[in-house]
Order: C-alpha cells, then structure tokens, then sequence
C-alpha cells in the first residue's frame, strides 16, 4: 500500500532533481551567454592587445565581469563594458547609477567598440596601471592580481573573479 510516509523520500527526491535540472539549465544558459559574448567580442579584444598590448584575455575577463557578459544595465544603456566611472577628464556622455555611492557617475559610449578602446586607453594612460604593463600579455594571472592591486576595482575577490 502506497502511503504519505512513503511518499515524502519519493516527492523529496524529484524535488531534489528538479532543483539539480533547473540548475544546471542555468549554469548552461549563462555559459551559452558568456560564450555568445566572447564570439561577438574577441576580435576587438585582439585588437586592443595589439593597440595597447593589455592581453585580450584579461580584458574580455573584465567586461564579461563588469558587464555579466553584456547583459548588464550599464552595458545595455550606456555601452559601458568595463564599469569605467566619469573621472574629472571625462567629457563625454555619462549616466547616473549607484555603485560604491548613491548616484555615481558613469561614461556612455557610443557603441560597445568604444567603450573598449576607451577601456585600454584608460589602463595605458594611468600611472598607477604602469607595472601591468611590464607582466608582459602571456601572464594573464599576474594581471588579475594587478589590477585589483592597482586599484581597478574595489570589490575583495576581484582577482579570483577575473
């Protein structure tokens, strides 16, 4: 005889797999994203390694982080992939969110293009950013270490992040 004693390990196992379906269909529904990001993105990111010599690894690292690979707010409506702030010298468009403060200040790109040549600009002209550039592009590590070191983000596991 079939009993609701019996059927609780039954009702809790299926719950057990669907919770374990639903996750996993997640992980591979933000995998498919990541990757779509990477293939639209991984030229320009070569590009700028060449430009500027910051590894393509790293900077497609930082705005799949900074931007969760494009689906972002920031990204969406201000073409901004990296989390770049205004910064005195900026004159160009901004947007408005709130970050570390309330109602932080932001730069707006045009297109997404923009937003990663102004990123590597951004590292390349910053002093503090100098050291990075003696790790060389292969020592993608080292440079997960230094820009959280450096200052690039604030957030305590930015290195294990990247």
């Amino acid at each position: 005889m079939f009993t609701i004693q019996h059927s609780i390990p039954f009702i809790l196992k299926k719950i057990y797999f669907l919770l374990i379906f639903c996750t996993l269909h997640l992980i591979s529904q933000t995998d498919s994203v990541i990757l779509a990001y990477i293939q639209q993105n991984y030229q320009n990111a070569k590009e700028q390694m060449v430009n500027y010599q910051i590894p393509a690894s790293i900077t497609l690292a930082q705005a799949i982080l900074e931007s969760a690979a494009g689906t972002s707010d920031l990204a969406k409506k201000s073409n901004n992939h990296f989390g770049i702030k205004c910064h005195l010298e900026w004159k160009g468009d901004t947007v408005r969110k709130t970050d570390d403060t309330l109602n932080e200040c932001f730069r707006k790109y045009e297109n997404f293009i923009d937003s990663y040549t102004d990123h590597s600009r951004f590292i390349k002209s910053r002093p503090r950013y100098i050291g990075l550039f003696y790790l060389g592009i292969t020592n993608y590590k080292a440079w997960c270490i230094g820009l959280k070191q450096f200052g690039y983000a604030t957030h305590k596991k930015y290195t294990e992040d990247l």
